[in-house]
Protein backbone atom coordinates (compact mmCIF):
# COMPACT_ATOMS: atom_id res chain seq x y z
CA UNK A 1 0.00 0.00 0.00
CA UNK A 2 1.37 3.42 -0.97
CA UNK A 3 1.84 5.96 1.78
CA UNK A 4 3.28 9.44 2.18
CA UNK A 5 4.46 11.83 4.89
CA UNK A 6 3.32 15.42 4.41
CA UNK A 7 3.48 18.61 6.44
CA UNK A 8 0.70 21.04 7.37
CA UNK A 9 0.10 23.29 10.35
CA UNK A 10 3.66 22.77 11.60
CA UNK A 11 3.12 19.02 12.04
CA UNK A 12 3.89 15.95 9.93
CA UNK A 13 1.38 13.21 9.11
CA UNK A 14 1.89 9.71 7.67
CA UNK A 15 -1.13 8.87 5.51
CA UNK A 16 -2.40 6.47 2.88
CA UNK A 17 -5.53 6.53 0.73
CA UNK A 18 -8.71 6.16 2.80
CA UNK A 19 -7.27 7.52 6.08
CA UNK A 20 -9.14 10.14 8.11
CA UNK A 21 -7.02 12.62 10.08
CA UNK A 22 -7.55 15.76 12.14
CA UNK A 23 -5.25 18.68 11.25
CA UNK A 24 -4.98 22.31 12.33
CA UNK A 25 -7.75 24.43 10.81
CA UNK A 26 -7.53 24.93 7.04
CA UNK A 27 -9.42 27.61 5.14
CA UNK A 28 -11.63 25.35 3.00
CA UNK A 29 -15.30 24.51 2.63
CA UNK A 30 -16.76 21.16 3.72
CA UNK A 31 -16.86 18.61 0.84
CA UNK A 32 -14.18 20.53 -1.11
CA UNK A 33 -10.95 18.94 -2.35
CA UNK A 34 -7.59 20.19 -1.14
CA UNK A 35 -4.07 19.15 -2.18
CA UNK A 36 -0.80 19.29 -0.27
CA UNK A 37 2.46 19.85 -2.16
CA UNK A 38 4.77 19.80 0.86
CA UNK A 39 5.32 16.01 0.71
CA UNK A 40 8.43 14.90 2.60
CA UNK A 41 8.43 11.15 1.81
CA UNK A 42 6.62 8.83 -0.61
CA UNK A 43 6.56 5.01 -0.57
CA UNK A 44 4.82 3.18 -3.44
CA UNK A 45 5.09 -0.30 -1.92
CA UNK A 46 8.52 -1.18 -3.28
CA UNK A 47 10.60 2.02 -3.36
CA UNK A 48 10.85 4.96 -1.00
CA UNK A 49 11.64 8.51 -2.11
CA UNK A 50 12.82 10.92 0.57
CA UNK A 51 12.71 14.62 -0.28
CA UNK A 52 15.40 17.17 0.36
CA UNK A 53 13.37 18.92 1.72
CA UNK A 54 10.33 17.91 -0.42
CA UNK A 55 9.70 15.24 -3.06
CA UNK A 56 9.36 16.93 -6.47
CA UNK A 57 5.99 16.41 -8.18
CA UNK A 58 4.43 14.51 -5.26
CA UNK A 59 1.00 15.54 -3.99
CA UNK A 60 -1.49 14.31 -1.42
CA UNK A 61 -5.14 14.94 -2.29
CA UNK A 62 -7.74 15.09 0.48
CA UNK A 63 -11.44 15.84 0.90
CA UNK A 64 -12.60 18.13 3.73
CA UNK A 65 -15.09 16.15 5.83
CA UNK A 66 -15.72 18.55 8.73
CA UNK A 67 -14.63 21.77 10.47
CA UNK A 68 -14.87 21.49 14.27
CA UNK A 69 -13.33 22.36 17.63
CA UNK A 70 -11.32 19.75 19.48
CA UNK A 71 -11.82 18.63 23.04
CA UNK A 72 -10.96 20.96 25.89
CA UNK A 73 -7.32 21.30 26.93
CA UNK A 74 -5.95 22.99 30.03
CA UNK A 75 -2.85 25.21 30.25
CA UNK A 76 -1.78 25.40 33.92
CA UNK A 77 1.02 27.67 35.16
CA UNK A 78 2.44 27.31 38.65
CA UNK A 79 5.38 28.79 40.55
CA UNK A 80 6.16 27.07 43.80
CA UNK A 81 6.28 29.04 47.07
CA UNK A 82 5.08 32.22 45.34
CA UNK A 83 1.31 31.76 45.64
CA UNK A 84 1.07 31.91 41.85
CA UNK A 85 -1.07 29.58 39.82
CA UNK A 86 -3.10 30.26 36.72
CA UNK A 87 -5.45 28.00 34.79
CA UNK A 88 -6.59 28.69 31.24
CA UNK A 89 -8.68 26.39 29.07
CA UNK A 90 -8.71 26.21 25.29
CA UNK A 91 -10.24 24.28 22.40
CA UNK A 92 -8.28 23.93 19.15
CA UNK A 93 -9.95 24.59 15.80
CA UNK A 94 -9.51 21.47 13.67
CA UNK A 95 -10.32 20.19 10.19
CA UNK A 96 -11.14 16.52 9.54
CA UNK A 97 -9.69 15.29 6.24
CA UNK A 98 -10.23 12.07 4.30
CA UNK A 99 -7.22 11.18 2.14
CA UNK A 100 -8.30 10.54 -1.47
CA UNK A 101 -4.98 9.76 -3.16
CA UNK A 102 -1.21 9.80 -2.80
CA UNK A 103 0.49 10.65 -6.11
Amino acid sequence: MAYAVFKTGGKQYRVQAGDQIDVEKLVADVDSEISFDEVLLVNDGSTTKVGAPVVEGATVKAKVVDQFRGKKGIAFKFKRRKGYHKTKGYRRHLTKLEIVSVA
